[in-house]
């Protein structure tokens, strides 16, 4: 599955979740990644995510497309991390 993550969390978890989030998926704008996850990785994250943050204080929201063919991606302006030179 195709899986977008965008978060807002309190500066003192910023760097845990992104680091965290690097180890599923790749980061291509502030607060933002993207990349293919099989079931058991998706719930992994998800689990992990749970931890990390606080649910008063912080916001993560995921989107989940079966794969990639269903996402149209337009950049506008500079793409900060591109992803199509990845092996």
């Amino acid at each position: 599955m195709y899986v977008i993550v965008v978060y807002d969390v309190d500066v003192k978890r910023v760097g845990k979740v992104m680091k965290f989030l690097r180890t599923y998926l790749n980061w291509i704008q502030n607060s933002v990644f993207e990349g293919e996850l099989t079931e058991g990785q998706f719930y992994k994250m998800k689990n992990g995510l749970s931890k990390i943050i606080k649910g008063k204080e912080d916001s993560v929201i995921i989107f989940r497309m079966p794969d990639d063919k269903f996402v149209e991606k337009t950049i506008m302006g500079i793409e900060k991390n591109p992803t199509d030179n990845l092996i």
